[in-house]
């Protein structure tokens, strides 16, 4: 293997595939083997999609026309808790970058250490909220010591794949789309440096928005400037033409779709005919990264929000009208995609492989039910404060969080109100629902209770902002409680995660609350990918076989759950939901073979 420098470019010769190959960036061209060559990319995160099912989309990827796949890194799963690191399962990013090699693709990775990309916090752990001293996105020394220690271990995954290493991963990014949120120039040339000192001797680029002041404000000396839009490729690239005419022309995220929030009228789609234009104008310009190629799905609490003028919590879909659906299925988009391809290629491509079998496992009852009131000391312990505190303040990252106090005297018709709220929350006396009080709505509710009575404020997070200047928004009562128009005193705390549903006790009688867990079996003749209808159901997320498969809400647009094959067994298979608002009728689900996504 021989290695040299380009102005802080590399040149590299290794073997890929099986095959000697030399690639570059030389000037505004990428080179492969001495010749010119265009990068056409898909995004895949490993995250969203089960690692039995990489190799099927790769394999898509290459019938499609790709030579390299690109992802990016989710530090708040690698990173649950303060230096404790996963890789295991869909994290492991070593084996996703193997089974991209074997299918031969290249590969770009995109380790943030913020990625937006519609996931909780941008990417970023919740924990980091729980230092006063953090500030993220700048040269905050906190923040710059937590994101250093996470990324000698990612590295630590990634490199041995490096093509300098002789792997498939040509490029990585520094931070994502910084442009559109800061303009700290200084953190963005440390990250550059630490990547360097890290061992990182591939080329690194940035991505941006198209605007000259996205491009100033985000660009980093020694990185390739790329860009991210979904149509109109002459117009978005004339900034980038005027401040880097010897750069490679790649749109880093060419958007082939959109994200749905939930209250959304309908699943957002695009026209296949007007992506295949514009994959077709980028292609004659220069190369492009397909985003989404997939979108797979955001398990378990992991959906991102938008918030600006109102919070915008993202569905568990992230289906984003891809190239393939949220289940890995070839699209109408595809197909149109595969053509614009080969068009520019003049090769002939691999047949399309058959997507997976999908099952209607029909109607099943949940029989067993367990009340939150009856459950909160065997799946916390209460912690007593003066004043609510937020979610982060009690070492809790997702899920809800109850407040509990005895009123020490009558209140007829007595308005509680909040400062801040993160997002939504259950006004309970004893175990009556009394309120509902949402972000979005008003933020204070009225009861009537008596001495003696227990108030409880049930609150959920739904998901942290992963875009803009509202990311460190906290979750829970992050201010003030007020009962009538004072400061209520004298609190007890659980913390519910909801990550060890193990403890819940369940009855066959009847419950009073309207938040209650319900268990039960379905029993599976074979396993294969399905979808979880939840019609008499109204809010509340989803665990099958102790995994949870996201939220749901009847609001929509989303009404099915996707379940991977992998999360099945032959035979007998637990699922647990965990309902906060009440259900309409009896508890009875069923598995379908096709999405509804609205």
């Amino acid at each position: 293997m021989i290695s040299e420098k380009y102005d802080d470019i590399i040149y590299v010769k290794k073997t890929f595939g099986g095959v000697n190959m030399t690639f570059e960036i030389k000037g505004n061209e990428f080179i492969k083997d001495g010749k010119p060559v265009k990068i056409i990319s898909g995004a895949v995160h490993y995250f969203r999609n089960m690692p039995d099912t990489w190799s099927d989309i790769f394999r898509k990827m290459r019938a499609m026309g790709c030579n390299c796949v690109e992802t990016y890194c989710a530090w708040n799963l690698h990173e649950k808790q303060p230096g404790e690191y996963d890789f295991e399962g869909n994290l492991d990013i070593s084996l996703f970058l193997q089974k991209a090699a074997e299918e031969g693709l290249m590969a770009i990775v995109r380790p943030g250490p913020y990625i937006c990309a519609e996931w909780e916090f941008g990417g970023l752990p919740w924990w980091i909220q729980a230092d006063d001293e953090i500030e993220i996105r700048c040269s905050n020394k906190a923040y710059i010591k937590y994101f250093d220690r996470y990324l000698v271990k990612l590295f630590e995954q990634v490199k041995p794949h490096l093509c300098t290493n002789g792997g498939n991963v040509i490029m990585l990014q520094c931070e994502n789309e910084y442009g559109y949120y800061g303009d700290d120039k200084e953190y963005l040339k440390y990250l550059y440096e630490s990547y360097r000192e890290k061992g990182i001797d591939v080329p690194l680029f940035t991505s941006d928005g198209t605007s000259k002041d996205n491009l100033l404000d985000g660009y980093i000396e020694g990185c390739m400037a790329t860009l991210n839009f979904g149509s109109r490729v002459e117009e978005n690239f004339r900034a980038h033409d005027e401040l880097f005419p010897d750069q490679p022309k790649m749109c880093m995220e060419m958007w082939n779709g959109w994200f749905d929030a939930w209250g959304d009228e309908f699943h957002h789609t695009t026209s296949a005919e007007d992506y295949a234009k514009a994959v077709d104008d980028m292609l004659t310009k220069g190369s492009v990264n397909m985003y989404m190629f997939i979108g797979g799905t955001n398990f378990g609490f992991m959906s991102g929000a938008n918030h600006y003028e109102r919070f915008a919590p993202d569905v568990t879909s992230y289906d984003y009208d891809a190239l393939l659906t949220e289940c890995g299925d070839v699209t109408p988009k595809y197909h149109a995609i595969r053509n614009v391809i080969m068009k520019h290629t003049g090769e002939s491509l691999p047949e399309i492989p058959a997507d997976r079998t999908k099952k209607a496992y029909g109607k099943f009852t949940l029989t067993e039910k367990g009340g939150i009131f009856e459950n909160l000391d065997k799946l916390s312990s209460p912690v007593h404060s003066d004043v609510p505190l937020c979610m982060e303040k009690y070492g809790q990252g997702y899920g809800f969080i109850a407040y509990t106090t005895v009123l020490g005297r009558d209140y007829e018709n007595v308005k509680l109100s909040f400062e801040s709220l993160g997002d939504r929350a259950q006004i309970y006396i004893n175990k009556d629902l009394v309120g509902i009080v949402y972000i979005n709505d008003s933020l204070e509710t009225e009861f009537s209770a008596k001495a003696g009575d227990r108030l409880t404020v049930l609150c959920e997070n739904m998901g942290r902002a992963n875009f803009g200047s509202k990311m460190m928004r906290k979750k829970g009562i992050a201010g003030r409680c007020l009962l009538d128009k004072k400061i209520h005193f004298g609190w007890d705390v659980y913390t519910l995660p909801m990550n060890n549903l193990d403890r819940v006790v369940y009855t066959e009688g009847d419950i009073k609350e309207k938040s209650v867990f319900y268990r039960g079996t379905f029993t599976v003749d074979e396993a294969f990918d399905t979808f979880l209808k939840l019609d008499n159901f109204t809010k509340g997320f989803v665990t099958v076989n102790g995994y949870n498969i996201g939220r749901y809400w009847e609001i929509g647009p989303q009404q099915t759950l996707y379940i991977p094959a992998s999360l099945l067994k032959e035979g007998d298979n637990e699922i647990i939901i965990f309902e906060s608002d009440g259900i309409k009728g009896e508890p009875v689900i069923e598995f379908v073979d096709k999405p509804i996504l609205g």
